[in-house]
């Protein structure tokens, strides 16, 4: 527990050194995953599509609508594979924002917020 935390807190501290995530096939990006509330269910994303907790789907602050990426839990090697189609994460440290769908595939929903690898395996 007391490393998960370390690390977490390592994360969000260099994550602000971190370089955007180029949109190309295989760049890999770590930092912090959270998943979207539920009053966003519905609503119309950047992308123009409705958002649905139940897609396989993320926001990312730079990549391409359409691009496929894996998201890996780091503290357990747990992944999945979302489609990007919304602008965000605006909270400082994190990087993705997860469906909750694609959260659970790789977490607990009560952990909240997750260390996470996020490499890009096609661009649209």
């Amino acid at each position: 527990m007391f490393r998960s935390a370390i690390a977490v807190v390592l994360l969000v501290v260099l994550s602000g050194c971190a370089n955007h995530l180029p949109a190309e096939k295989g760049a890999v990006q770590q930092g912090l995953a959270s998943y979207y509330h539920d009053k966003y269910h519905g609503r119309t994303t950047a992308s123009g599509e409705r958002f649905e907790q139940t897609a396989l789907s993320a926001a990312h602050r730079n990549l391409p609508f359409g691009s496929k990426v894996k998201v890996t839990n780091i503290n357990n090697g747990r992944s999945v594979v979302v489609r990007i189609n919304d602008r965000g994460p605006f909270v400082s440290g994190r990087i993705i924002d997860l469906s909750r769908r694609a959260f659970t595939h790789i977490s607990n929903l009560s952990a909240g917020v997750i260390a996470v690898e996020v490499e890009v395996l096609s661009e649209p």
